[in-house]
């Protein structure tokens, strides 16, 4: 992780803050493509809605129980443990990266009682948004029938990620669908956890 290594504020934070955060890291989880696809899919059980909530209160824990300087590795370090244990995941789009630095930009606003981003957030958030986004694009991955289809469907993924007024680099779709192969083939990468001999 190339991210500074200077550290941010940690110590009391007030209840009023507290609870704003709280708020924060609710409706950043709530754009977060990666972490709703976890949880709509059930990456982590059943319980996976019950375990992305506990991620959110960990980290909120994280913020209000610090003492001394917080630093980004550490946030983001965390975020990565925890999405490996709880939901047996391993996010490569870099979205643990941007998501901890917007949390850790939030946490400074708040203890200076600043709420202006998590209202941006509030007054933007459509319910729903990642994951109808994620099974639009898997939607349109079962209609395809050829190549041609392909290159038109990621052409219009990427003008809709585009047109998105006020749109978190999170809530873009990543389009991580293989290609086939001369053969019509696709290699689909092995899951977390399974060799890949």
């Amino acid at each position: 992780m190339a991210a500074s290594n200077s550290g941010a504020g940690g110590g009391p934070i007030s209840a009023e803050a507290s609870a704003a955060l709280g708020e924060g890291i609710r409706l950043v989880f709530g754009r977060w493509t990666a972490l709703q696809m976890a949880v709509e899919n059930q990456w982590g059980g059943r319980n996976s809605r019950a375990k992305a909530d506990e991620l959110g209160a960990s980290i909120l824990s994280w913020f209000c129980n610090s003492r001394g300087p917080l630093y980004f590795e550490d946030l983001a370090d965390m975020m990565d443990e925890q999405i490996s244990e709880l939901f047996n995941a391993d996010f490569e789009d870099n979205s643990i990266d941007e998501v901890a630095r917007q949390l850790l930009i939030m946490h400074e606003e708040c203890l200076q009682s600043n709420y202006s981003s998590i209202e941006r957030l509030r007054n933007s958030h459509v319910q729903g948004n990642a994951v109808s986004q994620s099974r639009q694009i898997a939607g349109e991955d079962d209609d395809s029938d050829s190549s041609d289809d392909d290159d038109d469907d990621a052409s219009m993924m990427d003008d809709e990620a585009v047109a998105a007024p006020e749109e978190m680099v999170m809530d873009r779709p990543r389009p991580s669908r293989p290609v086939p192969d001369a053969d019509g083939w696709t290699v689909v990468p092995p899951r977390l956890g399974r060799d890949s001999n």
